[in-house]
C-alpha cells in the first residue's frame, strides 16, 4: 500500500504533563515542524490544566491524574489503572478530531502499548520511545527486587515485542533493546535527550561580585534522584574543608522535596540552601546561568549507571562545568567537561566540588570544553535526523512510501549512531 496523505502521530505521556516534559516537547515540536499532525496525551498538573490546547501547532489533550503513587502495588494499579483509561477514553476523541497512524508510547509505565492494541486492527502501529529502564527504577526506588521486579521484565518485553521501532536514548538503552527487547538492530534508533542551544545561552560564569561560589541542581527531587547525598556533600565542604562562601541553588519539585528541606534544616545549613521550586523558560536559565558549578548527585546504580542525565546537558549547553558520580552514560555525555566522584561517596563529592571553588581557571575552561561538545556532537539538532529517520522507518513498514508534507531533506544515519 503506497499512501500519500501526510503523517499523523499521537504521544502518549503518563509521568508529566506537556510541554513540561522536555523530551516530549522537542519530540513533538520537531516532527510537527517537518509536517507531521502531532497530538499528545499527558495528565495535568504543574499549572497545565487545560483538557486541550493547541500550542505550536501540537494538539495537546489532558486528563486529570490522580495522586503519584509512591509505594505499594495497590496505589501504583490505580495510578496506572486511571491514567490506561484515560489515555484509552482520550484516544477515541484524538482519532476523531486529528486522526493518528502511529502511537509513541513514552515509559515509565511499561503498560502504553495496551493503548496502542486496541488501535491494532485499524492499521495504527506502536512506536516505543524508551525513556526509563522501569525494573532497574524499581530496584533503585524500593531497595528489592521479587516479584513486582519481576512482573517490570515482562512488562518490558512485552512492550518491545508490540513495538514496530524503538527509540533509545542512549547506547545502553539501544542494548537493552537488542537484548532483553529482541528487537533487530534496523528498527532501533538512538535519540538523545539534548536541549536545543539556542534556547540555553550561557553567560559569564567567571565568579559572582560577592565572592560566593554558587552551586546549580535542575531536576526531579525524589528518592533515586540522590539529593540525600548532595546535602551530605553540602555538610562535610561547608563544615569539615571549610568552604562556606558557598550557595546551593536548588531548582525542580518532586516528592522528596520536605525530606530534602528537612535534612536540610537538621544539618543547620538554611543560609546555604535556596529551593526554587519549579522554573521555566526564562526564570530557569536566569537561576542556571547565576551559578558556576552544575551539580548531578544520582547514586551510582544499575538505573543511573545506563541513563543520560538531562541536567548535565543542560549544565554543558551553559558552559557550566559539572560534579557527579562515576557513571557509564554520565562520562559518555559529559567527557572532560566534568569532575567524578567515588560510587556513593558525599566526602569524595565535596571534595570535587572544593577542586573546582579553588581553581576559576578551571571552572572556565571545563565549561567551554562541554559547551563545545555538545554544539559539535550532543545537541538536539544532533538527534533530530534520528527521529526522523525512526519514522521513516516505522511509516515504511506500515506501507508508506510517501515523505509527510514539509519534511525537510535528511541524509542516511547509522541508527546506533550519535
Amino acid at each position: 500500500m503506497n499512501r500519500t496523505a501526510q503523517r499523523r502521530i499521537l504521544i502518549l505521556v503518563e509521568n508529566l504533563p506537556v510541554p513540561l516534559d522536555r523530551r516530549v516537547w522537542l519530540e513533538a515540536t520537531s516532527l510537527q515542524a517537518a509536517g507531521y499532525t502531532v497530538s499528545v496525551i499527558c495528565p495535568m498538573g504543574r499549572g497545565w490544566d487545560a483538557a486541550y490546547e493547541e500550542i505550536e501547532g501540537v494538539h495537546i489533550y489532558r486528563y486529570p491524574p490522580p495522586p503519584e503513587a509512591h509505594s505499594g502495588a495497590f496505589a501504583f494499579a490505580r495510578e496506572w489503572a486511571t491514567a490506561l483509561w484515560n489515555m484509552s477514553r482520550l484516544s477515541r476523541k484524538v482519532r476523531r478530531e486529528q486522526g493518528f497512524d502511529v502511537i509513541q508510547g513514552c515509559n515509565p509505565p511499561d503498560l502504553l502499548f495496551l493503548v496502542a492494541l486496541l488501535w491494532r486492527f485499524s492499521g495504527v502501529r506502536y512506536l516505543f520511545d524508551h525513556h526509563d529502564v522501569c525494573p532497574e527504577l524499581y530496584e533503585a526506588k524500593f531497595g528489592k527486587k521479587g516479584l513486582l521486579w519481576r512482573v517490570m521484565h515482562l512488562l518490558e518485553r512485552l512492550n518491545f515485542a508490540s513495538a514496530s521501532v524503538s527509540m533509545a536514548t542512549n547506547e545502553s538503552f539501544r542494548e537493552i533493546a537488542l537484548t532483553r527487547g529482541g528487537m533487530k538492530p534496523e528498527d532501533v534508533f538512538v535519540v538523545r535527550s539534548a536541549p536545543r542551544v539556542e534556547n540555553f545561552r550561557p553567560s559569564d560564569h567567571t565568579g559572582s561580585s560577592d565572592g560566593i561560589t554558587r552551586m546549580g541542581y535542575v531536576g526531579v527531587i525524589g528518592q533515586q534522584e540522590g539529593m540525600d547525598l548532595l546535602v551530605a556533600s553540602a555538610d562535610h565542604l561547608i563544615h569539615q574543608l571549610g568552604h562556606e562562601k558557598v550557595h546551593f541553588e536548588i531548582v525542580g519539585f518532586g516528592p522528596s522535596l520536605e525530606d530534602v528541606k528537612a535534612d536540610v534544616a537538621s544539618r543547620g545549613l538554611n543560609e546555604w540552601f535556596t529551593f526554587h521550586g519549579a522554573l521555566y523558560n526564562e526564570d530557569l536559565l536566569a537561576v542556571l546561568n547565576s551559578c558556576d558549578i552544575g551539580v548531578s548527585p544520582d547514586p551510582k546504580n544499575d538505573m543511573n549507571n545506563i541513563c543520560t542525565m538531562n541536567k548535565i546537558m543542560e549544565y554543558m549547553t551553559l558552559e557550566m562545568p559539572a560534579v557527579q558520580f562515576d557513571l557509564r552514560e554520565g562520562r559518555a555525555s559529559a567527557g572532560d567537561a566534568a569532575l567524578y566522584a567515588e560510587a556513593n561517596s558525599p566526602e569524595d563529592f565535596a571534595a570535587r566540588l572544593a577542586v573546582l571553588i579553588e581553581d576559576p581557571a578551571l571552572r572556565e575552561e571545563m565549561g567551554k570544553r562541554g559547551r563545545k561538545r555538545v554544539l559539535e556532537a550532543l545537541s538536539w539538532e544532533h538527534s533530530t535526523a534520528n527521529l526522523l529517520a525512526a519514522y521513516d522507518r516505522i511509516f515504511e513498514k506500515n506501507g508508506w512510501k510517501a515523505a509527510p508534507v514539509g519534511n525537510p531533506e535528511v541524509s542516511a544515519v547509522q541508527h546506533g549512531a550519535e
